[in-house]
């Protein structure tokens, strides 16, 4: 069992959770974590890049002068990669870097990383995180109080619009609903802060599923 502190928004323990690593997998499954991290990486790759070849390249295909007896450099036409304004040689054209898993194996690397953060102490758990208005200072004292000093991803039961306009001035600090919590997301930041509510729905989700 792995003991987790419940802390309040001014940093002191209010009360403790036991975690059982079996609910999370038992093992923190790496190989399995580094093919989600590839694929999320890879999901954000934008593949626009693009450059014209010499058959996208407007011009005359007329050979400009005789191959021998003018004395200048053999040539083609007006379009080939060896002449400025011709085309590239190796063009590039847009694509799709997109990778994808089966859900169940998305499941278990977010697992994977959630445990690797319990493991390592970076998960840090608040009672709650709610703000009547957006308010940007008060959000930066929290995360003093937690002595979250670097970055940090926040999971929250659901979209909760305030916290999220109160983080997103904050240098490295990500807010995302349970529901788009990902591997690719949780190694990217040094700490995890969950709100007590959305802990607890995130270690029941897996019962939820098994009933279901």
């Amino acid at each position: 069992m792995i003991d987790v502190g419940v802390y309040n928004r001014e940093g002191k323990e209010v009360e403790s959770l036991k975690v059982d690593a079996e609910a999370l997998g038992g093992a923190v499954r790496y190989a399995l974590l580094k093919q989600a991290i590839v694929m999320y990486q890879a999901n954000r790759h934008v593949g626009t890049a693009a450059t014209k070849d010499r058959g996208m390249v407007a011009g005359s295909d007329r050979k400009l002068y005789k191959q021998k007896g003018t004395g200048n450099a053999r040539a083609g036409n007006r379009r080939t990669s060896i002449r400025v304004g011709g085309g590239v040689t190796f063009a590039k054209f847009p694509r799709d870097f997109g990778k994808q898993m089966p859900k169940k194996q998305r499941r278990l690397a977010t697992d994977s990383a959630v445990l690797a953060k319990l493991l390592s102490n970076n998960v840090v758990v608040v009672d709650e995180l709610g703000f009547e208005s957006p308010k940007t200072k008060d959000f930066a004292g929290v995360l003093s109080n937690l002595k979250i000093e670097r970055s940090c991803l926040v999971a929250t039961n659901g979209l909760d619009a305030n916290v999220y306009k109160s983080a997103r001035n904050i240098p490295r600090i990500d807010v995302v609903p349970l529901a788009e919590l990902n591997a690719g997301e949780i190694c990217s930041h040094q700490k995890l802060l969950f709100t007590k509510e959305a802990f607890m729905s995130f270690l029941n989700r897996g019962a939820s599923a098994e009933n279901n």
